[in-house]
């Protein structure tokens, strides 16, 4: 499928921060989505189109670690060199960052929960999301149907994605899913160059 962008697209990238790449919750074989990354970040820029960078910005306390109740290690505590964003990502100034997972009491999966995101999306009159990064069967899973669920057309950027994979059909199983409620599966060849 052949996509080209237009005034209406805007590019999301979850959560590629140090924790997720190489640190306390590294995700399988993360680092080798970079290079894509990099290159829709740049593909973006060239056509003048925002770009968007969620992250975890946990506090000490936060109730997804495993210490008060929930399942994962501690990881991407605000401010530790393991929120920071993964040192090759070739983020610009012009990045729009958005900091979820705040609230020590709630875990947020996707970049909507709890944030700003859907209104700076409205106040610049984005329709279309191209949604990436870590991890597949978790954030980004929740991010792109929050998506849908706001009626945007959603892109899952499959070359740009990578799955934590605690059972191993969790990627498929949530490939599956995010379809079936309507994103398109593409790569970075099917963008119009």
């Amino acid at each position: 499928m052949k996509v080209s962008i237009t005034s209406k697209d805007a590019l999301i990238l979850v959560d590629i921060q140090n924790d997720f790449c190489v640190g306390s919750l590294a995700v399988p074989n993360a680092c080798d989505i970079i290079k894509f990354v990099n290159s829709y970040i740049e593909f973006f820029e060239k056509n003048n189109r925002p770009v968007f960078a969620t992250r975890d910005w946990h506090p000490k306390n936060h109730s997804s670690f495993k210490e008060f109740g929930g399942i994962w290690p501690i990881h991407c505590i605000q401010n530790t060199d393991g929120s920071m964003f993964y040192k090759d990502l070739k983020l610009t100034d012009e990045t729009i960052v958005i900091s979820k997972g705040t609230n020590p009491d709630k875990d947020a999966y996707s970049g909507f929960d709890g944030t700003d995101l859907n209104e700076k999306l409205n106040n610049l009159n984005i329709r279309r999301l191209f949604i990436g990064g870590l991890a597949t069967d978790y954030c980004v899973k929740a991010t792109i149907l929050d998506a849908l669920s706001f009626n945007y057309t959603t892109f899952f950027l499959h070359d740009a994605s990578k799955a934590v994979n605690l059972k191993p059909d969790d990627e498929a199983l949530s490939i599956n899913e995010m379809l079936k409620a309507g994103a398109i599966l593409i790569d970075l060849n099917d963008l119009i160059q």
